[in-house]
């Protein structure tokens, strides 16, 4: 409890005194040990009712793997939520380049409208799914001549199965001819489909043997129909096209009609659909007050879904969702906590704003903090670091060591500019500070090189200490991020419009250790 944890730190000094108490402590706390989060297996089985599942492709070729993962993965959890509540329109907040929007739309047949403040994001967006569309045609021509091939093997082993069976039934005939009239038997050859291969028949056909052979011929026709719609559900509905007729024979009409309809009810579906199985890229910047009946026009009942939002956009998702009676469910992963605004950071009172942190209003009342460093740390990923991917110890120690150059010769406490990727872009250190201080915006002139190596050599053996202090932090990251995750879902169990609200871990935190996903659904009977 408190009282036990609370003694890995030293009661006078308030310094830490017990590591593994510390780790303990951290692990106790953490989201996955409260046992708040919802199963994502659950969640799924409670939203799937009668619906099934959609046939998937992999979209690997169009992304990296921690990309397609999150994709993947989140997708599905978003076209439940939107089939259970009976919605075709999806707004992707923060949408980036539009992986997830493109693929909702291609592979979900949903209308997706993906915002992003970047007109640069959203023109990549509109370059990307151009290119997208050329990767389903080719997708779709692979599939046809994949599937013609197949047929053609398939055919072509028949053909001499049946030679086969022909010459020994001919042998048989001979030897038999007088016994089989007798009987009024029938040899009838087998079917095969796309082949145009003939029966061979007696005057009188023997009922079991007329069964048993139409059994065997709908059995392979359905495998064929079943193999031809399973490629068109993978295409989206604009990309679905006529499949040539081939030569069939007389006994196998009636199916390959049925297969023609379903392949026609296909084009015919996508026809009515064509204005729904569209992703339009927009640019703006989402803030809790924005209307967004003024960036889309043809807004109805929808969900909101945002796939790492940055900082207080995740927040704002949120606001807008409880605000908005249009939209009728939310699915928010959020990132960069370090970028959110908090009320309480600084003493200056600003009624006005709209605050990144708290949300509740438990936290409100007690006028709770966490500040920039904390948050910094809730970034870091400790599943990461425990499978053997350390931290980025030589930077963390490059950045510290500029620090201390910037307030103790250019007496800089606090900058809006940032450093940014310099150290990989450095091939030394002496580089490193040169750069940075040009960011900066500060004179490297007043430093020789000398100097800068000097202040290197000084903490230089400190690097370790650095190391453990960064190592203490990431066990501590859990902790503050499940604050501020907690934090936004007591803010939506507040809410009286909310049916549902709850926290589900969607991703695997090596792959993408911002995994965690607050999801709500309004009540029905909210307009």
């Amino acid at each position: 409890d408190d009282d036990i944890f609370s003694s890995a730190f030293c009661e006078n000094s308030e310094k830490l005194i017990n590591v593994h108490l510390f780790a303990l402590a951290a692990k106790y706390y953490s989201l996955s040990n409260l046992g708040v989060c919802t199963p994502l297996e659950d969640l799924l089985e409670a939203l799937k009712g009668d619906s099934e599942g959609a046939v998937g492709i992999k979209p690997d070729e169009f992304m990296n793997n921690k990309k397609s993962h999150e994709v993947q993965v989140m997708s599905e959890l978003v076209d439940s939520i939107a089939n259970y509540c009976g919605i075709k329109q999806v707004i992707d907040i923060g949408s980036g380049k539009g992986y997830l929007s493109s693929y909702l739309s291609m592979q979900y047949n949903l209308k997706v409208y993906g915002i992003d403040s970047s007109s640069s994001n959203t023109n990549g967006a509109h370059e990307r799914n151009r290119k997208l569309k050329k990767h389903w045609r080719a997708y779709q021509s692979r599939g046809k001549e994949s599937l013609k091939s197949q047929s053609l093997e398939e055919a072509n082993g028949r053909s001499v199965e049946n030679e086969i069976n022909c010459k020994t039934i001919n042998e048989e005939l001979l030897n038999n001819a007088n016994s089989l009239q007798n009987q009024g038997q029938v040899i009838i050859q087998d079917l095969v489909p796309s082949c145009g291969l003939t029966e061979v028949a007696t005057l009188e056909t023997n009922t079991e043997t007329e069964a048993g052979l139409v059994t065997g011929t709908q059995s392979h026709e359905t495998k064929s129909s079943e193999e031809v719609l399973a490629i068109l559900n993978i295409l989206p509905a604009d990309a679905v096209e006529d499949f040539s007729s081939s030569h069939c024979s007389c006994g196998e009409l009636c199916e390959e009609e049925n297969v023609q309809r379903k392949v026609t009810s296909l084009k015919t579906k996508a026809r009515r659909s064509s204005e729904s199985n569209l992703y339009f890229p927009l640019t703006s910047c989402i803030t809790a007050e924005t209307e967004l009946s003024d960036i889309i026009t043809d807004l109805e009942d929808c969900m909101m879904v945002g796939l790492h939002t940055c900082g207080d956009l995740a927040a704002n998702t949120l606001r807008i969702f409880t605000a908005k009676p249009e939209i009728k469910a939310v699915c928010s992963v959020g990132c960069c906590y370090h970028l959110l605004s908090e009320q309480f950071e600084n003493q200056e009172e600003c009624h006005d704003q709209v605050w990144g942190f708290p949300m509740c209003q438990y936290l409100k009342d007690k006028g709770w903090c966490c500040g920039r460093n904390a948050r910094m740390s809730a970034c870091l990923a400790l599943e990461r670091v425990a499978v053997g991917q350390m931290l980025p110890t030589e930077s963390l120690f490059y950045r510290a060591v500029l620090q201390v150059i910037i307030e103790e010769i250019y007496g800089v406490t606090k900058s809006d500019r940032h450093v940014g990727k310099t150290f990989s872009k450095s091939s030394s250190f002496i580089d490193y500070v040169r750069r940075s201080l040009k960011k900066l915006e500060l004179d490297d002139s007043k430093l020789q090189d000398s100097c800068i190596m000097d202040y290197y050599e000084k903490y230089k053996h400190r690097m370790n200490e650095l190391e453990a202090f960064n190592m203490l932090k990431v066990v501590l990251a859990p902790c503050i991020e499940v604050l501020i995750l907690l934090d936004r879902l007591c803010y939506l169990k507040e809410q009286e419009n909310i049916a549902w609200s709850g926290l589900v871990k969607l991703f695997d935190p090596v792959k993408s250790p911002r995994c965690y996903a607050v999801i709500a659904l309004k009540s029905q009977s909210c307009s």
